[in-house]
């Protein structure tokens, strides 16, 4: 099979793809490498890739021209994870409109014109943060978005599955929740602590965030949720999909589970609250059991060991 993963050099993109490499298929990839985090962690992971022999793209997906250095041919599946992520106030609106909303219809269009007979679905990658401040529903939860990150995911889910509806390509759309473990990015949550825990600097935490809720789903967990929708992709002609795991904790339940497996205090430093943070996040994951029979099997713990081992590696490796 031919796979095309867009943000391939990122988090889930390059977990995703070394894992459809060592399974023997073709994957392209698609990276603009930007600087909205360390590119050196990027680099790292498309070095990881192209070992494992990546066919590999350095595209910007909101340029549309950009899209015509791409020479692929029998494209099977698409994956689109690109994105403009998080809440960051630095980040203006545009930046999320471009690289969230336009670069997905640059790529819709690009399948449409030169992929359509060959493709058997195109997956794209939302966010529970399409839900809003509380996403405790099912996929018939109506989208309430706080954010300039959820609102322009929302628009991009809404735009991909257009195509679907005119009868243009197969397409679904995955709404993840809060995704963690190996490759994440230094700013998220359970990097910072972990670095906090291990090298004794402060974590800076949000006014008010210690109870907000999540479900904290492994990247091994999301990769085989999407490789099961993959397996069973006429069960997802036009469906959205929640992939997470359903069990949720507090970040102060987080922080302690963090100190407890590496042994050490974190230093707290508070930080004003964070405008569109998500006060509780809960995954309902029926349809996902019932259309691919995705069901998570990581627990936290176990995830966050997985991820402290990881990080220690990269320490010594420095």
């Amino acid at each position: 099979m031919h796979f095309l993963v867009t943000g391939a050099a990122g988090f889930i993109g390059s977990n995703l793809s070394l894992a459809l490499l060592k399974l023997g298929h073709k994957v392209t990839g698609i990276d603009n490498l930007s600087d909205f985090y360390d590119v050196n962690l990027k680099k790292k992971n498309l070095a990881d890739l192209q070992k494992n022999h990546i066919n590999f793209y350095k595209i910007d997906l909101s340029e549309k021209s950009d899209l015509e250095k791409l020479s692929v041919q029998n494209i099977d599946f698409v994956i689109h994870l690109a994105a403009q992520p998080g809440l960051d106030h630095n980040t203006s609106f545009h930046s999320y409109l471009l690289n969230n909303t336009v670069a997905t219809h640059n790529l819709l269009e690009y399948c449409k014109n030169f992929h359509s007979k060959s493709i058997k679905l195109f997956i794209n990658i939302s966010t529970s943060s399409v839900y809003g401040l509380t996403a405790h529903g099912d996929e018939e939860q109506v989208p309430q978005p706080v954010s300039h990150y959820g609102v322009t995911k929302l628009a991009a889910e809404q735009l991909a599955l257009s195509y679907f509806r005119a009868g243009m390509l197969p397409v679904c759309s995955l709404r993840l929740f809060s995704v963690y473990g190996p490759r994440e990015r230094y700013d998220k949550m359970f990097p910072k602590l972990i670095a906090s825990a291990l090298l004794k600097t402060p974590f800076h935490l949000y006014s008010g965030s210690l109870e907000h809720v999540r479900s904290f789903t492994y990247v091994e967990d999301i990769v085989d949720g999407i490789k099961k929708g993959i397996e069973n992709h006429q069960n997802c002609y036009g469906e959205i999909i929640n992939l997470g795991s359903n069990e949720t904790y507090t970040v102060k339940e987080c922080i302690r589970m963090v100190e407890n497996l590496t042994n050490s205090s974190i230093q707290l430093k508070h930080l004003p609250a964070r405008n569109g943070d998500q006060k509780s996040t809960k995954a309902h994951i029926e349809k996902a059991k019932r259309l691919i029979g995705f069901t998570p099997s990581t627990s936290l713990t176990s995830g966050i060991k997985k991820q402290i081992e990881f990080f220690e590696a990269a320490l010594t490796s420095v």
